[in-house]
């Protein structure tokens, strides 16, 4: 049996319906959303009492914002997941994700609750080694595949450890649009439509902007600048996952 942990690094939730986010495009970081799912097994429940979680990266070491309490594994088989936390992480790469645990794991064998003993995570935290690239703007998600056979340990006597045997599965699940507005200065806003999903940013001081954790697609984007400005219509902006698409500059008339 395994027990998965989904870590999705977004910049937006993404979703069927129309989406608007304005943000800071002079910055390019990215949000961090921690997710956690599981799959049937020979066990009465497994439950893990997560704390904490730590992303490193190139360029800095953030802890996210957990929805910190005692998850059963079993409760979230067969598709589902929970939203553990959030954070950001600047662009650069995921070099190590460090999992915190407290001390109220147990698993339940014959309905029978045993204690999971984890001194290494109450310590120092479980440390999975990551090698993912980050491009700004874009989404990606990180996942830990948890094996929960080879983690839980039987010692003797009733009593179990849990020594997880997690390993990481990576894979971009968004890109996103960049470009600059010719003259710099100007007060503008930026959206990429597609159908009915939108998806928006502003320009910054030095005219750059960033549309962030954008699907893939052909999109229509358009910059709206201050009045008496008229806004400026790009056509057919093709977005790939994983790829951060650059407009160019763009004149402003």
């Amino acid at each position: 049996m395994k027990k998965t942990l989904f870590l999705f690094a977004l910049i937006l939730m993404l979703g069927l319906s129309f989406v608007s986010c304005t943000k800071n495009t002079s910055t390019t970081s990215s949000t961090l959303n921690v997710r956690l799912t599981d799959a049937p097994g020979p066990y009465g429940a497994v439950n893990v009492d997560v704390q904490g979680v730590e992303v490193t990266g190139t360029n800095n070491t953030v802890m996210l914002n957990v929805n910190k309490g005692v998850y059963n594994l079993l409760d979230l088989a067969n598709g589902k997941d929970t939203l553990l936390g959030t954070g950001s992480l600047n662009e650069g790469s995921v070099e190590q994700i460090r999992l915190i645990l407290g001390s109220n794991n147990t698993v339940v064998v014959n309905n029978v609750s045993y204690p999971l003993s984890t001194p290494s995570a109450e310590q120092s935290g479980l440390k999975l080694q990551v090698h993912q690239n980050l491009v700004g703007g874009v989404t990606y998600h990180i996942l830990l595949d948890f094996d929960a056979n080879k983690s839980i340990v039987e010692t003797g006597n009733g009593t179990y450890k849990l020594k997880p045997v997690i390993r990481t599965i990576d894979a971009a699940i968004s890109g996103s649009i960049k470009g600059m507005i010719s003259p710099v200065g100007l007060t503008a806003t930026v959206t990429a439509t597609k159908g009915t999903d939108s998806y928006s940013s502003v320009v910054d001081m030095s005219g750059n902007f960033l549309i962030s954790g954008v699907p893939s697609g052909i999109y229509s984007v358009v910059i709206t600048p201050a009045s008496p400005k008229l806004p400026v219509t790009i056509a057919n902006v093709a977005v790939t996952t994983g790829v951060s698409t650059s407009t160019g500059t763009i004149i402003i008339p």
